[in-house]
């Protein structure tokens, strides 16, 4: 398979399982980092993070004939800078939740600008400087994996309808990525709220590059969400999400991104058969 052709499947996986509805989008977070399109690839060392160690193990790797690509799940170089960019389809999602499109494109100005303001600093093209020095192709697939992800979930929650807080945490732990996590002492979490409280309606909030703003949760409240489904929460937003007296599920960072990740290379290698090493947090679980 030729790299520009994985890359192409994997952005049409993403745009399928967009939360704004199926549509061809690019996404700013998502590259191929280097690498010539036309190179054909056929043995993937594939991780939720890669850096320059992960790139010189990749370089080792090829070298026995096992690896030459280099899949990585979170964004670096031009696509890490870019990662604020793809935060406008939380809109969307708020939306959807029943906020205000004008309230919640609102709330997301101020936290779009301050991903941008964290990143800006940043020694982004570290790893990207190495692939080019180790002449490895070097490919990241972000926001598409997280759709994919979300609409996994939300998919898997609603033909399950669990009725507590408790019973979502139960229904996640059934998923093999989650399954593994729980084996490593990282598995779904109930952070907030008590586990025999009613869920209500459940929003997965598991795209857009980011976590979200932190000021909807009381407007996500009035709305009848009753339980959060999300990748990780920081402090400021937990606070919130208590004064709103909402439930708060974690189903986990890494584990969230493997299952994303999955999906993506189940859609892919439907077209062709790809040889994958895992590293850097990534578990290999095909479906179908």
């Amino acid at each position: 398979m030729r790299l520009a052709r994985l890359f192409e499947l994997a952005i049409a996986a993403g745009n399928r399982a967009d939360p704004r509805g199926a549509g061809k989008r690019a996404y700013a977070d998502s590259a191929i980092l280097y690498g010539n399109a036309s190179r054909r690839v056929e043995r993937l060392l594939v991780g939720i993070d890669i850096d320059t160690s992960e790139l010189l193990l990749a370089d080792r790797l090829r070298a026995a004939g096992k690896v030459d690509c280099v899949l990585s799940h979170h964004p670096a170089g031009g696509a890490y800078a870019g990662l604020f960019k793809v935060m406008g389809v939380q809109i969307d999602l708020l939306r959807k939740a029943g906020i205000d499109a004008k309230a919640a494109a609102g709330f997301l100005a101020e936290r779009m600008a301050e991903v941008e303001r964290k990143i800006l600093p940043q020694n982004h093209t570290r790893a990207v400087d190495a692939a080019r020095l180790l002449d490895m192709p070097f490919v990241c697939v972000h926001t598409p994996a997280d759709n994919c992800a979300a609409r996994y979930i939300e998919t898997f929650l609603r033909r399950n309808k669990p009725a507590t807080a408790g019973g979502v945490l139960a229904r996640l732990a059934t998923i093999p990525e989650y399954r593994v996590a729980a084996a490593h002492n990282a598995g779904p979490r109930l952070i907030m709220g008590h586990s025999r409280r009613p869920c209500g309606k459940i929003m997965v909030e598991m795209t857009g590059g980011a976590e979200g703003p932190k000021d909807t949760y009381a407007g996500l409240r009035e709305a009848g969400v009753g339980t959060l489904v999300s990748m990780h929460l920081g402090e400021e937003h937990l606070k919130n999400i208590r004064q709103a007296g909402l439930n708060a599920v974690i189903a986990g960072h890494i584990s969230s991104d493997t299952l994303g990740m999955n999906l993506i290379l189940d859609a892919v290698e439907k077209e062709g058969s790809l040889t994958t090493l895992c590293c850097s947090g990534f578990t290999r679980i095909r479906r179908g």
